[in-house]
């Protein structure tokens, strides 16, 4: 391909909870950037991803999702996303195959007409490896329905890697010419702490009760050589909840859970940094802190 024809911009996925965003992002970029959960609000920062291919370069914005805020951080998070519609080249608003339609998409769709008019919008049906053909036939045509007759729908299943490269292409086609943004081998423009504290978060999240999510923060202390061995990195973390009673659900029953909380989330933070770590985790009781400004913006909200 000439090199006139190389395209580069920016996309971001969207749509409601557990609609599969994370594991497309972490499938596009091959490996693993984006936390995936089973909760909504996992995701509280813009990660971006970045899919290099010959043809193109795709940076991956992820974002909080879009919901009726509550609290002052829901506010916050919501504000975040407005300047990411409006500044992305294309949205790609993501729903199961297994899930109908319901008025929670159609509110984001609603969103992001009135947010971001002039951005090209194209479906995603995710999760097509859970239902039959004719189900994604089915849904196909009413995701285009809801989107309109303009709009692109691409079928894909971000755990099977079916259709991957073809939403890939889609995407491209649809960005602007233009070089690259960032040198081959980059795969994040995010600092590694922030990396860091959403994988801690992660894991701090898996399997507990559904009080947690938004109430729970992670702040990177600092990282510094190990002294015990100069070739590994100690990295301290704070775990901010809201209540004693959460701090006890995160440390359990004679610490046991917090320290596989801290196995977990090493295994991945050595991966991505490609170097053996010790991490030391604190659980830090912070009141009520999701409706205070002041320590919103301590904990960098």
């Amino acid at each position: 391909m000439a090199d006139s024809e190389f395209r580069s911009g920016f996309v971001c996925f969207v749509g409601r909870p557990n609609t599969g965003k994370s594991t497309l992002t972490n499938a596009l970029v091959g490996t693993k950037i984006a936390i995936t959960s089973s909760r909504p609000q996992t995701t509280r920062h813009t990660i971006r991803g970045i899919v290099h291919r010959d043809h193109a370069q795709l940076i991956l914005v992820d974002t909080p999702g879009l919901h009726r805020p509550r609290t002052l951080l829901g506010q916050r998070l919501n504000d975040l996303v407005r300047d990411t519609y409006s500044e992305v080249d294309v949205i790609a608003l993501c729903i199961p195959a297994d899930e109908k339609i319901g008025p929670g998409d159609r509110w984001i769709v609603e969103q992001i007409k009135m947010m971001a008019p002039k951005t090209t919008v194209l479906g995603v049906v995710t999760k097509i490896d859970k239902v039959s053909r004719d189900q994604v036939a089915h849904q196909l045509m009413a995701v285009s329905k809801l989107l309109g007759p303009e709009a692109e729908v691409v079928p894909v299943s971000a755990v099977k890697g079916e259709q991957v490269e073809v939403l890939v292409d889609v995407i491209a086609s649809k960005m602007p010419e233009g070089p690259a943004f960032y040198p081959d081998g980059e795969i994040t423009d995010e600092p590694e702490e922030t990396l860091m504290a959403e994988l801690i978060r992660e894991a701090a999240l898996e399997g507990v009760r559904d009080e947690l999510p938004h109430s729970l923060a992670v702040v990177i202390e600092e990282i510094q050589p190990y002294e015990a061995n100069e070739d590994m990195l100690e990295v301290h973390a704070l775990l901010y909840v809201e209540r004693p009673s959460q701090k006890a659900i995160i440390i359990g029953k004679n610490g046991a859970r917090l320290k596989e909380v801290g196995t977990n989330a090493r295994k991945q933070i050595e991966h991505i940094l490609g170097t053996r770590i010790y991490l030391n985790l604190h659980v830090k009781v912070a009141k009520d802190w999701q409706r205070d400004p002041k320590q919103l913006g301590k904990l960098g909200f």
